[in-house]
């Protein structure tokens, strides 16, 4: 059992990076959430105290994760993948979801908190998809087949309903990518462009709050006090950082000039207090992350190992990459987190569950690459 449970070297460097990243998060929350604390909850570490708690059992969590063994990493996310899609299920149900910005995204849970299923669903979706793969990637795809992935589908749809077009778009892009890398032939490709896009465009038009985000999108000034006024006060805080920043603590757009400092925008925080160099680090080492997890997904000789260390890999660089976009204005807002960076219990365990994940499936094909064991 113990041999089972120490196979293979983890990824120190990796290890290292995510720690480091889960340390500068704390960190980021006490200097961001601060003065919106003291003035709404007379408490300046109301949300310092709350992502203590959450980075400790997140530390935890990426540790034995880390170190289980694969088979049994492999059932957890399976079982929890189950259960966010009941997750999303339940948020329909009156007394149970909670409506939140105009969405029924969260479940109402003991002593305050709140959990969101779509992180965990998102997060734990490479585990089916990793499946499918297999028979997809041989060419022995068949009529059982299908009907499995209409069921994998079919959670999407609820989440479009909730609405949370981000997670969609996501998880609609993860199963589109891994179908290309794993042999989707090129005129299937054309044909599922031509059939995607339109249908994205029909529901990105049919939502009225979705055509004022692209508006805005487009052209922030347009709406500078209302819908362009997120945008605006996150370049203002990246201009007045500058290269160096204005110094830990000292931002000025924090000062309820930037809205939700502390969760979707918590980047421009850090921006304009560590400044272009600050901002430029942290960038870094999420492509580091991003760049050491591509190169463990090839280490892979199994069609499912890989396409799952892929996956978690898409879905922890699909994060990044939208909320780095939408703070640098480059994107449409979106309620999404940063990863490890934002205030949030729910996205700060999923985001923790997949990185020790992919930690595990790192130090399983390093080993398995030695001994050739898993050739198919």
């Amino acid at each position: 059992m113990m041999k089972t449970m120490i196979k293979g070297r983890i990824d120190q460097k990796l290890l290292l990076s995510i720690l480091f990243l889960l340390g500068l998060g704390l960190v980021q929350v006490y200097s961001s959430s601060y003065i919106f604390a003291t003035e709404n909850f007379d408490d300046g570490l109301f949300f310092f105290r709350k992502q203590f708690l959450f980075v400790v059992i997140a530390a935890v969590l990426i540790m034995v994760l880390s170190f289980a063994p694969l088979k049994q990493v492999k059932r957890i996310g399976l079982a929890l993948w189950g259960l966010a899609f009941l997750g999303v299920l339940l948020t329909y149900i009156p007394g149970v979801g909670v409506r939140v910005g105009g969405a029924h995204r969260w479940l109402q849970l003991p002593l305050g908190f709140r959990f969101e299923p779509a992180e965990l669903l998102r997060v734990t979706y490479p585990f089916v998809l990793g499946m499918l793969i297999v028979p997809f990637a041989k060419g022995e795809v068949d009529r059982r087949w299908y009907a499995t992935f209409a069921a994998a589908l079919l959670p999407l749809v609820f989440l479009l309903k909730q609405p949370d077009f981000g997670s969609f778009v996501i998880c609609v892009g993860l199963i589109g990518a891994l179908l290309i890398v794993f042999g989707l032939r090129w005129r299937y490709i054309i044909v599922g462009m031509a059939a995607v896009l339109p249908a994205l465009t029909y529901v990105m038009m049919s939502a009225s709050y979705r055509m004022a985000r692209l508006k805005v999108f487009l052209n922030p000034w347009s709406d500078p006090s209302e819908k362009g006024f997120q945008v605006i006060q996150s370049l203002l805080s990246f201009y007045n950082g500058g290269l160096s920043g204005v110094g830990l603590g000292l931002s000025q757009g924090k000062l309820f000039f930037l809205p939700e400092a502390h969760t979707d925008f918590t980047l421009a925080v850090l921006g304009e207090e560590m400044g272009f160099v600050g901002f430029l680090v942290v960038m870094l080492i999420y492509g580091f992350i991003v760049f050491r997890g591509f190169q463990l997904a090839l280490k892979w000789q199994r069609y499912e190992e890989r396409a799952v260390t892929l996956g978690l890999v898409l879905i922890f660089s699909a994060s990044v990459m939208i909320n780095t976009g939408v703070a640098l204005g480059v994107l449409p807002t979106k309620g999404l987190t940063l990863p490890m960076l934002s205030y949030g219990g729910s996205s700060l365990i999923c985001t923790s569950f997949l990185l020790g994940s992919l930690i595990c499936y790192g130090r399983e094909a390093m080993a398995s690459k030695k001994s050739r064991e898993f050739v198919d």
